[in-house]
């Protein structure tokens, strides 16, 4: 008999491409059906067939304290009567960007908008203004959105379709983009070299989560950021995931490292859809009002995921140890996996920083979107399916970091460990 997710994923093909709204979600890459979830609380997804999951995508990241977090949802329900949305200026905006300017170091001014995708495309339609160049350099693996500009060489979703050019991207945005392999410096003060003083911008997420969780060499983010302090250019640092992840501080704290400018999502949120640019001032005064960089948005600042978004930073600034805890988690789930992998006989490699982790069937380390390519990803497949038959909810791709949220227990992450013990039982070599 079918089940209630399997007829809900039937019905959304009708009338969703895909039956999804964001790619990732179809499970092309691990295959089956998708499941259709219903509710969740804590640590924990609950399907429309009532089973319930251990969850490791915690919403792509989002949800750092846990699903349905009681702070955040009686914020949310008591701003929600004042009106969902004004299109015009709120106090608490402005609250908004004092918290996260009190976080975040290297971080002047602030704009909010409604999504990670904005925010990077926001940010280097700035670095292009202010510095009047129009080339771009970007990392293959690293995604940041899907604007026309990143989907040059990204990983993640399109890694996992194993689309290598997208249709409806122009030759001439494509021109403009330029890729290197990550951790790859050589690459870059090449292309810097062989494009000077044509390049706005080296873009990077500092810790990719897009090919899995690749960290990056030592000297490797240091070596970028003395290129574009001698050659003009704007560096930015995507921190749609590791900002307010990984630190208080995000990336730039946890590696010590200054960018000129940050975009966030995903935490700054609080599981409402929000993004955020910021940065120098000399380079954020030149957006509209201030300056003729034009950038705006309906929704911006939107009270429910402002709210939303300062409940959650604040909850993180005022309890400085749940990084540690999460830290502390993470490294426990990974020395429990890499005693059942050492047990399994499969070649494997976990990478780890903070409260995110990836594991990769394979020999070699993984440290570029290459690497991670050459996995065994059909073994993979076969491990995401054993351990969701055993209630443990991994992201659907072997192209995703896996993020834990505050509400896991150790009793979650021993779950866990049996079930990926039982699971690499099952499937062998």
């Amino acid at each position: 008999m079918n089940s209630i997710s399997q007829q809900l994923f039937t019905r959304a093909q009708q009338s969703i491409p895909g039956g999804v709204n964001s790619p990732v979600r179809a499970f092309k890459s691990v295959g089956g059906t998708p499941v259709f979830i219903k509710k969740a609380k804590g640590a924990y997804l609950y399907d429309a067939d009532g089973n319930r999951y251990i969850d490791y995508i915690a919403s792509w990241g989002p949800m750092i304290l846990g699903h349905a977090h009681e702070p955040v949802v009686q914020a949310i329900c008591e701003k929600a009567v004042d009106s969902t949305s004004f299109g015009a200026p709120t106090e608490l905006e402005i609250d908004m960007a004092e918290l996260i300017i009190s976080m975040a170091p290297n971080v002047d001014l602030i704009r909010m908008v409604s999504s990670g995708t904005e925010a990077c495309m926001s940010a280097l339609r700035l670095a292009r203004g202010y510095t009047g160049r129009n080339k771009f350099i970007k990392f293959e693996g690293c995604y940041h959105g899907h604007a026309d500009p990143f989907l040059v060489k990204a990983g993640s979703g399109l890694a996992t379709l194993q689309i290598q050019t997208v249709p409806g991207v122009s030759a001439g945005v494509s021109n403009d983009t330029l890729t290197c392999a990550y951790n790859d410096l050589e690459a870059v003060q090449q292309l810097v070299a062989e494009h000077k003083d044509q390049i706005a911008a080296i873009i990077i997420e500092p810790v990719a989560g897009n090919m899995g969780c690749i960290l990056p060499k030592a000297g490797f983010i240091e070596g970028l950021r003395a290129i574009c302090d001698r050659e003009g250019i704007v560096f930015i640092f995507d921190e749609v995931m590791t900002g307010f992840r990984l630190a208080p501080g995000g990336a730039q704290q946890t590696l010590g490292i200054a960018a000129d400018l940050v975009t966030y999502g995903k935490v700054i949120g609080g599981g409402m859809p929000v993004g955020a640019f910021g940065g120098k001032k000399q380079i954020m005064e030149r957006i509209a009002p201030l300056g003729n960089v034009y950038q705006a948005g309906t929704l911006s600042g939107n009270p429910i995921a402002m709210i939303a978004g300062y409940t959650t930073l604040k909850e993180l600034k005022d309890n400085p140890s749940i990084y540690t805890d999460l830290a502390e988690k993470t490294a426990y789930l990974h020395e429990g996996l890499d005693r059942v992998l050492t047990t399994s006989g499969i070649p494997y490699t976990i990478n780890r920083l903070g409260s995110m982790i990836s594991v990769h069937f394979s020999d070699q380390p993984v440290t570029d979107f290459a690497s991670a390519a050459s996995a065994n990803n059909a073994l993979f497949n076969r491990f995401f399916h054993a351990m969701l038959k055993r209630g443990i909810y991994l992201p659907p791709s072997p192209f995703e970091s896996w993020f834990l949220n505050q509400a896991l227990t150790l009793s979650d992450l021993d779950a866990t460990i049996e079930a990926a013990r039982e699971s690499l039982g099952e499937i062998g070599g």
